[in-house]
């Protein structure tokens, strides 16, 4: 991730003290999705992923518009990580998982598992697993699979289907909770 100097402040910089004056008197949106009205004019995300030691720590969302450079930062990171093929991230699942993370209440950021899946990868996944979808929305850049360390699967899938916005998989065997933006749906154990 690269920061633009103004004056010897970055970008980030700049975007964070924006940031911290605005929270005080974040206005609510009556156009926002159900489960981000009340979240005030500001979404951030963070994450980090154990395949390339990369973190983004983002606000990807101000005052009802996204931020290009932050989201074409998220679509670099969350590439498919075997190919280094990336797609444009559905901010829709973005927004999933930061309203998610923000109802666990952690600082801790999410570990991302999986995110754009290239036809290959997905294909590769798929012979190796039962539980790999044929037409994942990962392939479409609409799903994430997440784990947190302070949290448990359990609660994780609670938080996300709180959201009633996509669909939202349990995977207790494997340590993490899958969130898409399709069709509201939930499976697993």
């Amino acid at each position: 991730m690269t920061s633009t100097s103004f004056n010897g402040l970055s970008r980030r910089a700049l975007l964070g003290a924006f940031a911290a004056t605005a929270v005080t008197a974040a206005p609510t949106f009556a156009k926002a999705a159900g489960f981000l009205r009340g979240g005030g004019d500001i979404r951030r995300i963070v994450m980090y992923s154990g395949r390339t030691g990369e973190r983004i720590d983002t606000i990807y969302w101000i005052e009802g518009k996204y931020i290009p450079e932050a989201i074409a930062e998220i679509n670099h990171f969350m590439r498919d990580w075997r190919n280094n093929k990336t797609i444009q991230i559905d901010a829709r699942t973005v927004d999933i998982m930061a309203a998610a993370h923000g109802l666990l209440d952690v600082n801790e950021p999410y570990m991302l598992l999986s995110g754009y899946r290239s036809p290959e990868t997905n294909a590769m996944l798929r012979s190796r697993s039962s539980g790999v979808a044929k037409n994942s929305l990962h392939l479409k850049g609409q799903a994430a699979d997440l784990r947190l360390k302070s949290r448990s699967v359990h609660q994780m899938f609670k938080a996300a289907t709180a959201c009633r916005a996509g669909g939202v998989g349990k995977y207790s065997g494997s340590n993490f909770v899958h969130m898409d933006c399709g069709v509201v749906r939930t499976w697993g154990g």
